[in-house]
């Protein structure tokens, strides 16, 4: 709504916000919510369809974690285990490229949902969404035959969720594999990968 000067309610908002933020300090009422993953696929994507048609995939994501305990000489590994659902063309480009084993970049936020199981208890769960893709293994690292991944620089970005700040393209940038007419036949004679 606009009021007689002109100014949006959105607008107005921001400029309180912005007078709060100075009285009370640089990180009053800010918040963060981001995670940063690196790890490797514990199985193959699930990817299933809303019923709008959306792409929605499921990947359990592997990190681990070396540590000497105080009264060892031993080192020890943790895995920790972590769910992620991606959406749109990061689910599609999940279900095509990525498969157990391989490894990831993840970046994305937290969200808790919950729901009513068959008995009537309420579940919850936690999970990252994903806003970020980075495909990281190499030539052979439980990659489908003939596929060749894109350099780690290469990422998949899913588009900023309505009312978000950032200005983005309508549709997401692809700077992905090649096609399968501009697949190489047989890897290069080196195995340098640049």
């Amino acid at each position: 709504m606009i009021d007689e000067e002109g100014k949006s309610n959105t607008e107005e908002i921001h400029e309180k916000s912005e007078t709060v933020g100075k009285k009370e300090g640089a990180m009053a009422g800010k918040s963060l919510n981001k995670v940063q993953l690196i790890g490797n696929l514990g199985a193959d994507p699930e990817l299933r369809y809303t019923s709008s048609g959306t792409a929605v995939a499921t990947i359990n994501l592997a990190t681990n974690e070396r540590y000497k305990p105080a009264n060892s000489d031993e080192w020890q590994d943790r895995t920790e285990w972590h769910r992620v659902v991606l959406w749109g063309r990061l689910a599609e480009i999940a279900g095509e490229y990525l498969a157990k084993g391989r490894q990831a970049y993840i970046e994305g936020r937290l969200q808790t949902r919950s729901w009513e199981d068959r008995d009537g208890n309420k579940r919850y769960t936690t999970e990252i969404v994903a806003q970020d893709l980075i495909l990281l293994s190499g030539r052979g690292d439980s990659a489908p035959s003939g596929y060749y991944p894109p350099h780690p620089a290469e990422t998949y970005a899913a588009p900023p969720s309505p009312g978000s700040p950032q200005a983005a393209p309508a549709t997401p940038t692809h700077t992905g594999p090649p096609t399968a007419s501009s697949a190489p036949a047989a890897p290069p004679e080196d195995d340098i990968p640049f």
